[in-house]
C-alpha cells in the first residue's frame, strides 16, 4: 500500500503469452506465384478482452489480419490471434481499460508480427515485415470518438 493514499499498489503481470489461432491461405494456389509481384497490403487489427474466473485475470487476444493482393486478385491472406493472460489489479476503471486495450496489445504485437513474417516466408512469398503500431494512439482516438458520440 502506498502511504499517501492507503490504496493497494497496482499489479500488472504477464502470466502467459501464446498463439491462439493461425491461418494462412493462398486462394489462387500456384497462380499467385505467376503474377507480377506488386503487392497491395491491407492490415486489420482487433483486440478482445475476456475476464477469466480467477481474480484479476484477463485473456487479451490481439487479432492481426493481413490481406495481400496483386494484379487485383488475392495473393495470400494471413491471420494470427496472439493472446496473453495478464494479472491486472488495483487499477481504476479507465486505467484498466487502457491497460487491456493499449498496453497489453503493445506487448502482444511483436509476437504476432513475427508469426506473420514466418508464415508468409514459409508460404513462398517475400517476407512481410509489418510496421510497428502505436496502440496508445489508437486507444486515445477511440476514446475521443466515443466522447464525440456521447455529446451528440
Amino acid at each position: 500500500m502506498t502511504a499517501e493514499t492507503n490504496a493497494p499498489d497496482i499489479q500488472f503481470q504477464i502470466q502467459k503469452i501464446y498463439t491462439k489461432d493461425i491461418s494462412f491461405e493462398i486462394p489462387k494456389g500456384a497462380e499467385a506465384f505467376k503474377q507480377e509481384w506488386k503487392p497491395e497490403l491491407n492490415v486489420a487489427l482487433n483486440t478482445k478482452v475476456t475476464r477469466l474466473p480467477e481474480d484479476h485475470m484477463f485473456e487479451v487476444v490481439l487479432t492481426v489480419e493481413a490481406d495481400v493482393k496483386t494484379a487485383k486478385s488475392d495473393a495470400f491472406k494471413v491471420e494470427v490471434q496472439q493472446a496473453g493472460i495478464f494479472l491486472i489489479s488495483n487499477m481504476k476503471e479507465e486505467q484498466l481499460d487502457h491497460a487491456q486495450y493499449a498496453f497489453c496489445p503493445n506487448i502482444l504485437y511483436p509476437y504476432a508480427r513475427e508469426a506473420i513474417s514466418d508464415l508468409v516466408a514459409r508460404g513462398g512469398f517475400p517476407q512481410l515485415c509489418l510496421a510497428p503500431v502505436n496502440f496508445d494512439m489508437i486507444y486515445q482516438q477511440k476514446q475521443q470518438e466515443q466522447q464525440k458520440q456521447k455529446t451528440r
